[in-house]
């Protein structure tokens, strides 16, 4: 006689706040815990470096999962088509395929950082049978305060990239905000140079395959353009009742301010 088979239990970490909270609020919780990094290797080096130190504070190895291919494998086989918020092949081929992978046939709970204050919130994730989503926060009632209390309390607070930047994923996320390309353009400029040669245009046509709908990187960056954005983005801030004036940016992101750019975000990739 066949035995079960052993159903796993993994928290899927995206290197942001919600999932890292998530992991740590399980830890204690769940026997067998495992916990997963899809690793693109086309992150920030605030993530890495954040992850390490989630490694110390769970005291237990998070797996790194890799795609088959690097990014720019399949930017070619896409013919410079960039992802964006319809097509998310990035999320599909650097995260979800090797998550799969990962998972095989297995009977697997994925717990999910999605908190009771946002029940609303979509996303994109596996939906192969044998995965189940299981929400924890929304079953608890946690909430984003909640969520800092637990990174405050444990000692791992915020990751570094919060100075500039209000989720984790890839560098040249087409979810980030303008604000978001700026802090990319001042902290680290040869990223965002890989990010714009990415860019093309198609002179027979006019068409152009740019990051933001509508600009292209090497338009945002001009310093006109640079001053436009900052100070747009200033004056949508100080509008929101609860923040003051220069108030740093990782508070301001840490309340998700949100632009133009949609919020159903690739759960794996921005939790």
């Amino acid at each position: 006689m066949s035995s079960q088979p052993r159903v796993r239990h993994i928290v899927s970490l995206s290197g942001g706040k919600d999932s890292t909270a998530l992991a740590i609020y399980l830890r204690d919780r769940i026997s067998d815990l495992e916990y997963v990094f899809c690793d693109t290797g086309e992150e920030l080096p605030e993530t890495y470096e954040y992850l390490d130190r989630l490694e110390t504070v769970l005291g237990k190895r998070i797996e790194r999962l890799n795609p088959e291919r690097p990014f720019k494998h399949y930017l070619e086989i896409y013919r410079g088509v960039l992802p964006d918020a319809r097509t998310r092949w990035c999320t599909r081929k650097l995260k979800i395929e090797p998550f799969e992978r990962f998972v095989g046939e297995d009977p697997v709970y994925n717990y999910i950082g999605i908190r009771a204050d946002e029940p609303h919130r979509k996303g994109y994730i596996s939906t192969k049978p044998n995965i189940i989503p299981k929400y924890p926060f929304i079953e608890d009632g946690i909430t984003k305060a909640d969520v800092m209390r637990i990174l405050e309390e444990s000692g791992i607070g915020l990751p570094e990239y919060y100075e500039w930047r209000s989720r984790s994923g890839c560098y040249f996320c087409f979810f980030q905000q303008r604000i978001e390309w700026v802090g990319l353009f001042r902290k680290h400029p040869e990223k965002f140079q890989q990010a714009l040669e990415m860019e093309k245009e198609d002179l027979e046509t006019g068409e152009r395959y740019t990051w933001i709908a509508g600009e292209s990187l090497k338009e945002l960056k001009d310093p006109k353009r640079v001053h436009e954005i900052e100070t747009s983005f200033q004056k949508r801030v100080t509008s929101i009742g609860s923040v003051a004036p220069n108030t740093p940016l990782a508070k301001v992101f840490a309340i998700d301010v949100n632009d133009d750019q949609g919020s159903e975000s690739c759960l794996i990739c921005h939790l």
